[in-house]
């Protein structure tokens, strides 16, 4: 069951500071208050589609207001799959009418580790729901890789980003680094080169148009 008395903090704090939004992200971390402190994939089914567009729903209406879900990293499909990751997302995003946080490198790290196209997975999520984009680094561990956030962007995820902003346009963006924390200079110029793909698109855009 939610915990009632976490969203009451929650709840509490947002009342005070007045956020932007709220986000959580898209997976399950336990069972029979056991948390693996892990953000684990769900099954892309419908069954857990009604699941999950309840419990968003259910904290939409206690915190007042729409919340973002953000797709997280998968190293393992379900077999029991019914649908693709993007569909899911999307679907969940749809019925429960809450917004995306999309996770571009966490897109890229499961399209290397499931084999799909990340491009498909972008042009598969509703343009209108995405309100945040996040950055990061991961880690290759042989044919596998895991999003670690402890290194910088990587080039393809970087023209990823590009791909991104293409079909979005101007998306607050938000680059993530949780260990081996660089000189803060090295972190501006990534947050620099962000700016700089979606300066360069939005004004080709513009002038295309």
């Amino acid at each position: 069951p939610l915990d009632l008395h976490y969203l009451a903090q929650v709840k509490a704090l947002a009342d005070r500071i007045a956020p932007q939004w709220i986000s959580d992200h898209l997976c399950w971390t336990g069972v029979n208050g056991l948390n693996m402190h892990d953000l684990l994939p769900l099954p892309y089914t419908m069954q857990a589609v009604e699941h999950v567009v309840a419990r968003i729903q259910q904290v939409q209406d206690y915190l007042g207001r729409q919340i973002l879900i953000e797709n997280v990293s998968s190293y393992l499909n379900y077999q029991q799959a019914e649908m693709q990751e993007w569909e899911f997302l999307s679907m969940v995003a749809e019925r429960a009418d809450c917004l995306i946080l999309l996770d571009v490198n966490n897109i890229y790290v499961s399209a290397v580790n499931h084999g799909f196209d990340p491009l498909t997975y972008i042009a598969g999520v509703p343009n209108e729901r995405v309100y945040q984009i996040h950055l990061a680094g991961h880690s290759h561990r042989q044919d596998y890789i895991v999003d670690t956030h402890d290194a910088p962007i990587v080039d393809a995820v970087w023209a990823l980003y590009g791909e991104t902003i293409k079909r979005l346009g101007r998306v607050s963006t938000m680059i993530e680094r949780d260990d081996h924390m660089p000189e803060l200079t090295e972190l501006l110029q990534e947050v620099e080169q962000a700016k700089d793909i979606m300066s360069e698109i939005f004004v080709v855009s513009t002038y295309d148009a």
